[in-house]
């Protein structure tokens, strides 16, 4: 991921940050308990909102992300550890989490079904999993619009896939979904989830 990516998703994400995500950000963590393991951490926007867990454990492949979350671990009410890693390679022993948080990043992980297959096997059995993303949208034309826009979609930002199917992936996969809220004409969701072994 670029250093100039890195720098100006804040920027830019700021507007809709402010307006929606943050409640929706909110609501979400609020749901994260125990142990907890964020995927694709980014520039660390969640770290302030979490409460009453016992450590947060974030992981991120970018060191230029990582090096813009620093700011936000000292915003934070509790322990966070940045780990450098993909989603696909956990460096984590089975059974290890009791919550597992992704925010926006399932839509940018380069196989997202290896992914989800490390999150189910790190985390504990019945633990939780909480979900917010943008997928790809149920009506015909507004999906096929994201079709056509994925490939110059991904090169500006970073392989941010527009029209990834992300819902599809974890009901394949036997997570046990508990529920889910659309937003924005169902192009973001929010699932909170539980993991069946």
């Amino acid at each position: 991921m670029s250093r100039l990516f890195a720098k100006w998703y804040d920027f830019f994400m700021n507007p809709l940050e402010k307006k929606k995500f943050k409640r929706i950000r909110n609501e979400l963590i609020s749901k994260a308990e125990g142990n907890v393991l964020e995927i694709g951490a980014g520039t660390g926007i969640n770290f302030p909102l979490y409460k009453g867990v016992e450590k947060v454990t974030a992981i991120e492949p970018s060191p230029h992300m990582i090096e813009c979350s620093l700011l936000k671990t000292k915003q934070a009410v509790v322990p966070i550890e940045i780990v450098q890693a993909s989603a696909e390679e956990l460096p984590f022993a089975d059974n290890t989490f009791d919550t597992v948080v992704a925010t926006l990043v399932f839509c940018t992980i380069p196989n997202p079904e290896k992914a989800l297959l490390e999150l189910k096997r790190v985390c504990k059995p019945e633990g939780s999993i909480l979900l917010f993303e943008h997928v790809k949208m149920k009506n015909r034309f507004l999906g096929y619009l994201q079709d056509w826009l994925t490939p110059a979609w991904k090169k500006v930002c970073d392989g941010c896939c527009l029209n990834r199917n992300t819902m599809e992936l974890f009901q394949a996969h036997e997570v046990l979904i508990n529920r889910i809220e659309t937003y924005y004409s169902d192009l973001f969701i929010t699932v909170e989830a539980f993991n069946k072994k």
